[in-house]
């Protein structure tokens, strides 16, 4: 029944629908190893590979079918665009904002701290003279409402957003207790 599915019009469907599915969990999983997640990437490997398997096992028992190896291609390109959406939409980590500001910093700071960000405040020199720095490390998915309100307070601010590797200790990410 299976081998009769993947030979008929639906067998390229299928592969592409099997590309689409590992090649979107292969992209998930290497900015998991990326943002070091131990657990979650080499299980997330495990299913990917199980389905590699039987995309590829199908393609080369069909290799002179074009749409077979049509469809091969085309779900790796799609999986890999949806890959990167569904890591976008999971917002997976942590952010880094620096806000440098020439004034107002001070007010800008207390409300992202009413808004429940941790904020350090520092006293910079730009090349027009002194400005004030903000920062903050955040959740990735808080960093829209952040920006937000950044826009809202100082306009004319000069930001930039990183992805830390490691974050230890802070007020929002207490030692473990071992």
């Amino acid at each position: 029944m299976l081998q009769e599915l993947v030979a008929g019009p639906a067998g390229p469907l299928v592969v592409f629908l099997l590309r689409v599915t590992d090649v979107s969990m292969a992209t998930v999983r290497m900015l998991l190893i990326i943002r070091g997640h131990r657990v979650l990437a080499p299980l997330i490997g495990f299913f990917e590979i199980l389905i590699w398997v039987t995309a590829i096992g199908i393609v080369v028992q069909h290799l002179s079918s074009p749409a077979h190896v049509i469809g091969y291609a085309a779900g790796f390109a799609t999986g890999s665009y949806i890959g990167l959406r569904l890591e976008e939409r999971l917002a997976l980590g942590l952010a880094t904002v620096r806000t440098v500001v020439r004034a107002g910093g001070a007010e800008l700071a207390g409300g992202l701290r009413d808004a429940g960000f941790g904020v350090t405040e520092m006293i910079g020199q730009g090349r027009e003279g002194p400005v004030e720095v903000l920062y903050s490390v955040l959740p990735r998915r808080q960093v829209t409402r952040a920006l937000a309100m950044i826009n809202e307070g100082a306009p004319q601010s000069f930001v930039v957003v990183d992805e830390p590797r490691r974050v230890l200790r802070g007020w929002q990410f207490p030692a473990k207790k071992k």
